[in-house]
C-alpha cells in the first residue's frame, strides 16, 4: 500500500512544458478488461493495461476468486478466466471507487460470500447507491454506517433482473448493475438521467453479451461471456493534466488517447477557455498548445463528462483572465476527497482567490501573473496531487511542495518522471 503521507517538492524552470507523454493505460477501461476478462470462460488477452495501484487492486480481488493472471514478456497480459470458487480472502479495493463498485455487481451475481474493503479514503465514500439497487434484484448487501460505508458483505446468487431508474447518472452503478444483471433471472435495464461513459456497454457487445440500448436506457439479458483480446488506449483523465500545462504555458503531444463518448469532454473546455487543441481522431492523438485563457461557466450539464479533470481545469481557470464558475458538481463532495474543498484549498495556496459553493466553486482568474509557491496538501487526493503539480511547473516561480504525493501511485506511477521531461523541473520525493 502507498504512503499517502509523501512529499513532493517541484522547483520548475519558467520555459513552461515541451514534448511528447505516452501517458498510462485508460484506468476506466482497465478495470473492465479485467472484469470481463475473468468472468469469460477462457483465455483472454490484454494489452496496454494500466499498472496503477488501482486496476491492480481490481486485478489482485479477481484472483481470490481463483482467476489466473500471467504476465507475458512484451507487457502483456493473459487471463484464464472463470469464477472457480467464492473469494478465499476479504478483497481489498484499495483506493479504487472503480473497482469496489464494479466488484460489487460481480459478488453480487456470484452464489457466495464476499467481502470488500479499501483504504481509508475509500471507506468514507458512498456505496449505498449500488448496496442499494443490488438488493432489489435479490443479493443480501450489508454494509457500515447503516448501510452506507464500505466494508460490503455480499452474500450473492439468485438475481433476478430489475429495471431500476439511477437517482444521480453514475457509470460506476450503472456497470456494477449490468455485470451484476448478467447473472440474474431475466433482463436487467438501467435507466440514467443523462448519458455516462459507455465503456461497459461496448466492452460486454464486444464479449458477446446481448445488450440494447434505448435513449438513456440500458439493457442486458444474462449469458456467458466469450474470451476477447482488449486493447486498452491511454487514458484522457491523465492526458488533463498535461493539456492543462500545455495549454498555460507550452506544447505537448498526447499519442493513442481514448477519445469515445464522456471520456474527452475536458478539450472542449480547454477550447472555450481558448485553448490551442488540435485533435486528430483516426489515432487518438491530441496536441495542445498554449493560448490566452478565458475564464468560463461550467454548469451541471458539462459535469458528468468532466467530473475527474475539474481540479485541473481548475488550474486552467487560474491562469485565465475573468471569472469561472462551476455549478452542479456537487458530486465533487463524495470523491477521493472532498474535491470543491480540496481544490479551493490549493487554488487559495497558490495565491489565487477562488471560493466554494455548495454544488462547485468560483475561480478568479489571474491572466498572465505568476502563482506564488504552494504548500498543498492533496488530502490524499490523486487528481489533487497531480494538479498541484500542473500548476508548479505551468505557471509558479520558486518551490512548491505537495503532501499526500503517495496517492498518485493508484492511477499514474510514472507521474514525475513524466514530470521532470517536459518540464525540466527539479524534484525531490520525500517519504
Amino acid at each position: 500500500m502507498h504512503e499517502h503521507d509523501s512529499v513532493l517538492s517541484v522547483t520548475a524552470p519558467t520555459s513552461g512544458v515541451k514534448g511528447t507523454v505516452q501517458v498510462p493505460g485508460d484506468k476506466s477501461i482497465s478495470h473492465r478488461a479485467l472484469i470481463l476478462a475473468a468472468l469469460s470462460e477462457g483465455t483472454s488477452t490484454i494489452t496496454g493495461l494500466s499498472r496503477g495501484e488501482d486496476p491492480t487492486s481490481t486485478r489482485g480481488a479477481l484472483s481470490r476468486f481463483g482467476v489466473e493472471f500471467v504476465d507475458q514478456p512484451d507487457g502483456a497480459v493473459l487471463v484464464h478466466g472463470g469464477l472457480r470458487h467464492e473469494p478465499v480472502d476479504v478483497l481489498d479495493c484499495g483506493n479504487a471507487g472503480t473497482g469496489i463498485r464494479l466488484l460489487s455487481g460481480v459478488c453480487a451475481g456470484y452464489p457466495g460470500l464476499s467481502v470488500l474493503t479499501g483504504d481509508q479514503y475509500l471507506r468514507r465514500r458512498p456505496m449505498d447507491r449500488v448496496a442499494e439497487p443490488l438488493r432489489l434484484m435479490g443479493a443480501r448487501v450489508d454494509a457500515r454506517d447503516g448501510g452506507r460505508l464500505a466494508p460490503l458483505v455480499i452474500r450473492g446468487g439468485g438475481l433476478s433482473g430489475i429495471t431500476y431508474e439511477l437517482p444521480k447518472a453514475s457509470a460506476q452503478v450503472k456497470s456494477c448493475l449490468l455485470l451484476a444483471g448478467l447473472s440474474a433471472t431475466g433482463p436487467t435495464t438501467v435507466i440514467e438521467p443523462h448519458p455516462t461513459r459507455a465503456h461497459t456497454e461496448e466492452m460486454l457487445l464486444a464479449a458477446g453479451a446481448r445488450i440494447e440500448v434505448e435513449g438513456t436506457a440500458v439493457t442486458v439479458h444474462p449469458g456467458p461471456l466469450a474470451p476477447t483480446d482488449h486493447a486498452v488506449p491511454g487514458d484522457p483523465s491523465q492526458a488533463a493534466f498535461w493539456a492543462v500545462a500545455a495549454a498555460l504555458a507550452g506544447e505537448i503531444e498526447l499519442p493513442n488517447l481514448y477519445l469515445g463518448f464522456g471520456r474527452a469532454d475536458f478539450l472542449g473546455i480547454l477550447r472555450r477557455m481558448g485553448a490551442d487543441v488540435q485533435v486528430e481522431e483516426s489515432t487518438g492523438s491530441v496536441r495542445v498548445a498554449s493560448a490566452p485563457l478565458r475564464g468560463v461557466e461550467i454548469t451541471g450539464a458539462d459535469v458528468p463528462g468532466i467530473v475527474d479533470e475539474i481540479p485541473v481545469l481548475a488550474i486552467a481557470a487560474a491562469g485565465a483572465e475573468g471569472t469561472t464558475v462551476i455549478s452542479g458538481a456537487d458530486e465533487l463532495r463524495v470523491k477521493e476527497s472532498d474535491r470543491v474543498t480540496s481544490t479551493v484549498a490549493m487554488l487559495n495556496a497558490f495565491g489565487v482567490r477562488a471560493e466554494e459553493r455548495p454544488d462547485g466553486m468560483v475561480i478568479h482568474g489571474q491572466g498572465d501573473a505568476a502563482f506564488s509557491p504552494a504548500q498543498v496538501d492533496s488530502a490524499g487526493d490523486h487528481r489533487i496531487a497531480m494538479a498541484a503539480a500542473v500548476a508548479a511547473v505551468a505557471r509558479a516561480g520558486g518551490q512548491s511542495t505537495i503532501s499526500g504525493w503517495g496517492s498518485v501511485a493508484t492511477s499514474y506511477p510514472g507521474f514525475v518522471e513524466d514530470l521532470v521531461e517536459v518540464s525540466g523541473a527539479t524534484v525531490n520525493l520525500d517519504p
